[in-house]
């Protein structure tokens, strides 16, 4: 059988069933308002949490390390692509979180894939919410260890399967979870984990830059050190308003990552200008509090005044804030209802959530003005009156 029999079936199936997704063609700067297709429209569907993905001084630096280092590294990180300016980025990242060492990745897929087969194979155990990211699920798969999940949120659930793992153990969970914005508990998954003399690692690409004192994460927002979460991977294309990611943690583990984590060794180093970016992104993160500040504002006025209109929001308290709406077709009509009032916030429909849980997922930024989120609310109040 020919590997392309059925494609054109399966698509259109797909678009039968409201689930097929098409790229929009954005032009210029990534910021509250974007041009898509020549419209220009309000997004509530970024990730970039603190509004630097379109800040000038990025650019300069960027700008600057091209100048300075080129446009490439060149090779590989182990071969002759790393630069003083990831060497550096490491060490400040891993300072920003309270680490011995840091691993720089191109993405935070990359560094998901490489961790857990680095460290786990087959007769050892991995352990993850149901709910985590793809990038998590494919990690454990690849490593050939057995791979057990635990209903979203369940510690109980955990436990049960803490109970059956074997070999080497690891548990592994979104510390922000990407679709409905709750958080892990991670101090009691700690201590959970613990018990069970099996180690711990979060994903913190959603609360990397917004949560904690000074944006350091879901880790200093929970009162946690290394000694309790030995593994951390965050993301810098998310609040930091760049690219690529990191993972954190003991010099043991650094090492042995740069060693056997195959997406790091087999993969050309990231641009040194864009490690440069990273650093002054990262700087600006620390000093400029007033980003996070206006998060929780424009985030808890946002939920005050849409549970006031009967909408229907997930428990979350942080910038992602998932609108449910049951099913695909209703929250294509509701993404296409906004469009039309010129906001952009695209329908999030299976398998990216389970069945029965599509939603518009509405995020926030600090570049996010009081008069955006006006806009916002009357336009949901509008769309919800025309429903009924």
């Amino acid at each position: 059988m020919h590997p392309f029999e059925g494609l054109a079936e399966a698509l259109a199936e797909r678009e039968a069933a409201g689930l097929y997704r098409r790229r929009r063609v954005i032009e210029g700067a990534q910021g509250p308002r974007l041009h898509v297709h020549g419209r220009e429209l309000l997004a509530f569907c970024s990730n970039d949490y603190l509004g630097l993905a379109g800040d000038p001084r990025l650019a300069e630096a960027l700008a600057r390390g091209a100048r300075e280092m080129g446009t490439g590294s060149g090779a590989a990180h182990l071969v002759s692509g790393h630069h003083r300016a990831h060497h550096a980025l490491e060490e400040e990242l891993a300072a920003f979180v309270g680490a011995e060492r840091a691993l720089l990745f191109s993405t935070g897929y990359m560094a998901n894939l490489g961790v857990i087969p680095a460290l786990l194979g087959r007769g050892d155990t991995v352990i993850e919410d149901r709910l985590n990211h793809a990038s998590l699920i494919d990690g454990a798969r690849l490593s050939g260890a057995r791979l057990r999940r635990w209903p979203h949120g369940d510690l109980a659930g955990l436990q049960r399967q803490l109970g059956h793992a074997s070999g080497r153990v690891l548990v592994a969970v979104d510390a922000v979870f990407s679709m409905d914005g709750d958080r892990a508990p991670l101090g009691e998954l700690a201590r959970l984990v613990a018990q069970h003399e099996a180690a711990l690692m979060i994903d913190d690409a959603h609360g990397f830059g917004v949560l904690g004192p000074l944006g350091r994460g879901s880790l200093a927002a929970a009162g946690l050190g290394f000694d309790a979460v030995p593994l951390y991977m965050a993301t810098l294309g998310k609040a930091l308003g760049v690219a690529g990611a990191f993972v954190a943690g003991s010099e043991l583990l650094v090492e042995t990552l740069i060693q056997r984590a195959r997406p790091y060794v087999y993969t050309t180093a990231m641009p040194p200008a864009l490690a440069e970016a990273t650093r002054a992104a990262l700087r600006i993160a620390a000093e400029e509090d007033w980003r996070r500040e206006r998060l929780r504002a424009l985030t808890e006025r946002f939920r005050r005044e849409a549970a006031g209109l009967g909408l229907c929001l997930a428990d979350s308290d942080t910038p992602i804030q998932p609108l449910l709406l049951g099913d695909a077709a209703t929250a294509l009509r509701w993404s296409e209802a906004l469009a039309m009032r010129g906001i952009l916030v695209p329908a999030i429909r299976p398998p990216t959530v389970p069945e029965g849980s599509a939603r518009l997922r509405i995020t926030f930024s600090a570049a996010h003005e009081e008069a955006d989120l006006d806009h916002l609310l009357e336009a949901l109040d509008s769309v919800r009156r025309e429903a009924a």
